[in-house]
């Protein structure tokens, strides 16, 4: 028996798009094996060995195996999920993930789902942040702030972090997919 959810609409759930949904436990083999191993070679004492580097960076304290970017448009009393402008919505937020991980490198995308079957149109975008080229520890490993590092984003003062900057920019992105969705429309 599936549990039903408040706020969503069971016969609305054929219009929700999965874009892509991987086991994140396969995704920490394909991205850090290879460094885990060259990493764990160069160990002479087997206690700085990593045995497994998905649940040493689940259990730290300092990084998350993942991010969530949750994404969507107005409201459900201006964008509702059955609306015309609900599908607006749905199109631009189609359009801003197809370009995610082009803009994103260092972000790997493992899980993606545009949602249509609740009130207003939203896009999940769960991600890997990982950065590579490291002289120290992995040489490929999961890090947020050297991954948007690498893509550009610079920290400042302590409310302009890496994160702050590329949330404001995929914002802007997604402005600016909304506004070409709304220029292309008769």
């Amino acid at each position: 028996m599936t549990k039903q959810i408040e706020n969503v609409d069971g016969e609305r759930s054929h219009f929700n798009i999965d874009y892509c949904n991987e086991n994140i436990k396969k995704v920490y083999h394909k991205l850090f094996d290879e460094a885990l191993q060259r990493y764990n070679e160069k160990q002479t004492r087997s206690d700085r060995r990593i045995d497994n580097y998905y649940e040493k960076i689940r259990n730290s304290k300092q990084e998350k195996p993942f991010h969530e970017l949750i994404l969507q448009i107005g409201d459900k009393e201006n964008m509702g999920a059955w609306s015309e402008n609900g599908n607006l919505a749905r199109q631009v937020l189609d359009e801003y993930y197809q370009q995610f991980q082009k803009r994103n490198p260092n972000l790997y995308v493992f899980s993606a789902h545009l949602h249509m079957d609740e009130a207003t149109p939203h896009l999940h975008i769960d991600f890997v942040p990982f950065t590579t080229g490291r002289k120290r520890g992995l040489d490929t490993r999961v890090s947020l702030k050297q991954a948007l590092a690498k893509q550009g984003f610079k920290g400042g003062s302590r409310g302009d972090t890496e994160w702050s900057q590329w949330v404001q920019s995929e914002k802007e992105q997604l402005l600016s997919a909304e506004y070409h969705k709304q220029q292309s429309s008769p």
